[in-house]
This record gives structure tokens, C-alpha cells and sequence, in this order.
């Protein structure tokens, strides 16, 4: 059944407890404040998967065989299910989404940093999701121009510029592309990887990576051995945005930890079984960080004598992507731009809307930032470096809202402890502390090389990753901040 027809439009049980307050006119109408939309907990499990789960990051776990299992369930229990539960409690307390979180948790300026680096995260994150659409679609053209630095670069740029010019028409048409991405992109190309996997190993043939007791853990050679679980950290990010349907779950107290039990077996499935199809195929030394998922593609379908659909699993990933970036391109900007208009935390060229009401000035500057950073695969040695760096970026960027988030939720409990919640975390400041310490050290080592870029020189990655944290991280809001003034509210903000 669709998710779609899985809402249904009831009244409460009138034994139910009332929702939290929400502030705004929506509630001026008596009968659509009587009724409320009512979601399944395995609706809400779906939901969340299909936010979070991809094939994106299973070369960087491929690496590791079989110890990719360890490395993904680690970052699940003290990341992912933190995240989980803290968000649930924050949106079904507070509208808003993170700004208000942490403006009334902790103070406006760190809300504002929080919804900045929300926003911020994808100037660094778009180079890295289009430097996979490029090697993938390499393999439609040339497999050979895959780790060609300045090919990716061309890429990046030409594909990211289409997609402002799309989105800043305000076409509805990509809105559907999300859904069918998880299917033709995700799901389908997951599930035939995997049998592929399967049979592979069936027929006899000798795993490419140690399947054997001795690797369920990864070799320790030091703090640079554990550094690609950092990537897993950006793998997980997003659950925060699902915590908004708890107050449409009609038990959030009893339904939703089971929703997100089922969310985590699920999105664990799907990174995990993946990674270790690849790992079966291809060996480390070979494995490309962008483009190792059609490595492992072109290995299986090149051993089963149907090479051919190599092309054609590219084309359907491709898509995939390029549909999941048009569909989100101008979400973290609107979101950015509605807090600058009420606040005035942005200048009022930055808060203009086109005819279409897309924030295209924000769109045109984030591009260039996004450019020059594009520009940097064509000078960096090698395409996985490149890539693994600017992925990094976009981890310590988003973690930054993660720690003001468990931080607000602590500070909220103290601070409002008697305002409504659909649901409230079971010992919040153990399962807060234990979100906020493992983003913390998630960050610390992310700026150490992983063990794959070692022969590289340590100043180069350091100035990259802190510059690009302090940079977009920090210091741009900052200057925003310090330059504010008040005429940048906009009248018309509500």
C-alpha cells in the first residue's frame, strides 16, 4: 500500500491527552483543530528510512569487509538512536524545527548557528554527492574518466547550475523524483547488488575481503584506522528531520520508539548488506570511494556475462541522485531564509524571493561557493582524497547542530519541564550525553588522515577540513551575526 494512503483524517480516542500547543493561525478553525492525520508507527519506520538510507557511502565501508558491520552498528547506538529520540521529544514539544530548539534551549544567536550549519553543511555536501553522480556516470561514457579530477569538477559545476536554474523556476514536477529515487536508486539497485553478492560467493568463488571471525573488527593501526566512521555519522544525519511526525503517531510514547527500532534495522540493512556485496567483488587497493559501487557492478555483471546492464544500473543511479539533489536543493536555503526574515539575521539582498518564491540570491551564492570548492577536485591528488575531504567537511559542519541539539534538549528539560510532549526521552541526560560525546568524538577525529591518504602531506588535509569548518562553520555567521541590523527583518516575515 502506499504511504500515502496509510494516513488517515480521525478524531482523537477522547481518553487521549491533547497535543502540544502550537503557535500560529492554523488553529483558528474549530473543526481542523478537532481532527488530526494519524500515521502508522511502520509508516513513520518507512519514512525514515527512505530519509536516510542510500548506497552512497558503501565503497568507504567496503574497505573495511567484514568489519564494516562493527562500523556502521557503533555509530547506530550512539548517534543514530540518541538523534532518534532527542528530536522526538524536541518537535513534539516545539514547532520550528531546530532554530527553536535551540533558541529557547540555549539562546537565539547559537539557534541561528544551528539552522546556519543545516544550511551550510550542503555548500560542502553537494561537491561530494555530484563527485558520485560523476564517476557513476563515467561508467555510462568511459569508466577511465571516473578518477579524472578536472572531468568531476566539470561535472559538479555544470550539474549543480542546472539544477539552480530548475529550482529557482519553482518546478513541481522533481517533487515525486524523491520517492522514485528509493526505489530505482536505492532499494532496487541494493537488493540486485546484494543477490549478485550471493550467488557470487554460491558458485564458490573466494570473497575479495576476509569473511572469517579474525576481521569483525578493524585492524588497530592507530587513531587514523577508525577514521572512516566518520563518514558513518554523515550516513545517519537527517533523523532529526522525521522527529516532526511524532505528534501524528497516536501512542508516540509506545509507537514511536518501535517505529524507529524498525528504522534502524532497516537503514542498517541497507548500508550494511551493500558494503559487503562490494567487498566480496572488489578488493581495498582497487576500490574507488566515488565510483566503487559500479566497480562492484561492472565486477558481478562482467562475471556473469551480462556487462551490459552495467550502463543501464548507472543510468538508473544517476537519476536517482540527480532527483534527490533537484527535490532538496532549495530546502536548507528556505529554511535559512525564514529565520533570517523574522530575525533579520541575513541582509536584505540575500531575502529575496523571485517570482516563484525561490530563494534564488542565497541559491546563486551558495553556487559559488559550491564551484570553488568543486574546482578543487581538479587539483587535489586523486578523486577519493578529494572526496573523503569535502565529506568530512559536511560531517563536522552538521555535527556542530547535533551538539547544540542535545545540549538544548538537556537545558529544556530543566528549563520547561512542565510544557506538553508527545513524547518524552527516558533518561534524557544519559541518552543526550552519550548523542553529544560521540559527535564530539566523531568530530575530534575527523580531522585526522585516514590510514588509505596517509602519504599525503598532514598540513594540507588539516587546512582544508579546520579551514573549511571554521570558515562556513563559524566565522560566516558570525560576520552575519555582527553585522545585523534592524531594519533586515522583513515586515512581511510571518
Amino acid at each position: 500500500m502506499p504511504l500515502s494512503e496509510q494516513v488517515r483524517d480521525e478524531r482523537p480516542p477522547a481518553d487521549r491527552a491533547p497535543a502540544a500547543p502550537s503557535e500560529g493561525p492554523a488553529h483558528a478553525d474549530p473543526a481542523a483543530a478537532g481532527r488530526r492525520q494519524f500515521i502508522s508507527w511502520t509508516t513513520l519506520a518507512l519514512m525514515t528510512t527512505a530519509s536516510v538510507a542510500n548506497l552512497r557511502p558503501a565503497p568507504s565501508m567496503a574497505l573495511y569487509g567484514l568489519a564494516a558491520v562493527f562500523l556502521y552498528l557503533l555509530p547506530a547506538v550512539v548517534f543514530l538512536l540518541p538523534t532518534a529520540l532527542v528530536s522526538a521529544e524536541l518537535a513534539s514539544g516545539w514547532t520550528g524545527g531546530v532554530y527553536r530548539w535551540v533558541s529557547e534551549g540555549l539562546s537565539k544567536p547559537l539557534g541561528f548557528l544551528a539552522v546556519w550549519c543545516q544550511f551550510a553543511m550542503t555548500i560542502a555536501y553537494y561537491p561530494s554527492l555530484l563527485a558520485y553522480v560523476a564517476s557513476t556516470f563515467a561508467y555510462i561514457v568511459d569508466p577511465s574518466l571516473a578518477d579524472n579530477g578536472l572531468y568531476v569538477a566539470l561535472v559538479i559545476v555544470v550539474v549543480y547550475w542546472s539544477g539552480v536554474l530548475i529550482s529557482a523556476r519553482g518546478t513541481k514536477a522533481v517533487a515525486g523524483l524523491s520517492s522514485i529515487g528509493l526505489v530505482i536508486g536505492t532499494l532496487l539497485p541494493g537488493v540486485v547488488l546484494v543477490v549478485l553478492g550471493l550467488v557470487f560467493l554460491g558458485q564458490g568463488n573466494p570473497s575479495a575481503a576476509p569473511m572469517d571471525g579474525g576481521h569483525v573488527l578493524p585492524p588497530w593501526t592507530g587513531v587514523a584506522s577508525l577514521v572512516l566512521i566518520v563518514g558513518n555519522f554523515l550516513s545517519y544525519a537527517g533523523m532529526e528531520m522525521n522527529g516532526v511526525h511524532v505528534a501524528s503517531l497516536r501512542e508516540p510514547g509506545r509507537q514511536f520508539p518501535r517505529a524507529m527500532a524498525l528504522a534502524t534495522g532497516l537503514v542498517l540493512l541497507i548500508f550494511i548488506l551493500p558494503a559487503l556485496a562490494v567487498s566480496w567483488v572488489m578488493p581495498g587497493e582497487d576500490l574507488s570511494l566515488t565510483a566503487g559501487v559500479m566497480q562492484a557492478f561492472q565486477g558481478f555483471f562482467d562475471h556473469f556475462g551480462v556487462g551490459w546492464l552495467t550502463k543501464v544500473t548507472g543510468v538508473l543511479l544517476v537519476a536517482a541522485a540527480l532527483g534527490g539533489m533537484l527535490t532538496w536543493l532549495a530546502g536548507p536555503s528556505s529554511g535559512l531564509l525564514l529565520v533570517a526574515r523574522q530575525e533579520g539575521y541575513l541582509p536584505p539582498v540575500l531575502q529575496k524571493l523571485n517570482r516563484n518564491g525561490v530563494p534564488r540570491n542565497i541559491l546563486v551564492a551558495q553556487g559559488a561557493l559550491t564551484t570553488v570548492i568543486a574546482l578543487l577536485y581538479a587539483f587535489l591528488p586523486d578523486v577519493s582524497s578529494a572526496y573523503w575531504i569535502f565529506s568530512v567537511i559536511t560531517t563536522q559542519i552538521y555535527l556542530v547542530v547535533y551538539l547544540l541539539m542535545f545540549a538544548a534538549v538537556v537545558r529544556l528539560r530543566r528549563l520547561q519541564p512542565d510544557r506538553p510532549r508527545g513524547f518524552r526521552v527516558p533518561a534524557v541526560r544519559l541518552v543526550a550525553g552519550v548523542g553529544f560525546a560521540a559527535s564530539l568524538a566523531a568530530m575530534c577525529i575527523g580531522f585526522v588522515p585516514p590510514e588509505q591518504f596517509g602519504g599525503q602531506p598532514l598540513w594540507r588535509y588539516l587546512l582544508i577540513v579546520g579551514g573549511g569548518l571554521l570558515t562556513i562553520g563559524f566565522l560566516a555567521p558570525l560576520a552575519f551575526l555582527a553585522c545585523r541590523r534592524p531594519h533586515w527583518a522583513a515586515a512581511d516575515a510571518d
